[in-house]
Order: structure tokens, then sequence, then C-alpha cells
């Protein structure tokens, strides 16, 4: 039987760790473009790329138009 530990140790465990997060960095890249900060404060607060936050914001640009 898995320990926590263990468990933490599984690739299974360690890839979803690291999608709940991303998703969590966009939802707050989201979020902080609502406010009108800057791209390049986004990608600075959220640890995402200036391209990353670029796209986030062409993508909620374009599902806001539909």
């Amino acid at each position: 039987m898995f320990g926590l530990t263990e468990w933490k140790q599984t690739r299974f465990y360690q890839e979803v760790s690291a999608e709940v997060g991303q998703e969590k960095q966009r939802e707050i890249a989201l979020k902080f473009l609502g406010l009108g900060l800057s791209i390049e404060l986004v990608a600075e607060g959220t640890g995402l790329s200036v391209k990353q936050v670029q796209q986030l914001q062409q993508q909620s640009d374009q599902s806001s138009q539909s």
C-alpha cells in the first residue's frame, strides 16, 4: 500500500499536480488581464511566459466575441 511520500513520487501524481498548477496560473493570469494589468506584469506575477499570456488574452478575446 502506498504511503503519502510514495504517492507523491509517482509520475501520475506529479503530472496531475503540474497540470493543476498550470491551470491555476492561467486562471490567475486571466483575472489579472481582466483588471487591466499589462501582459508583462501578468507574466511576471504568474510565472507564465509573455507568449503564454498573449495566447490567453487572444483566447479570452475570441471567447468574449462569440
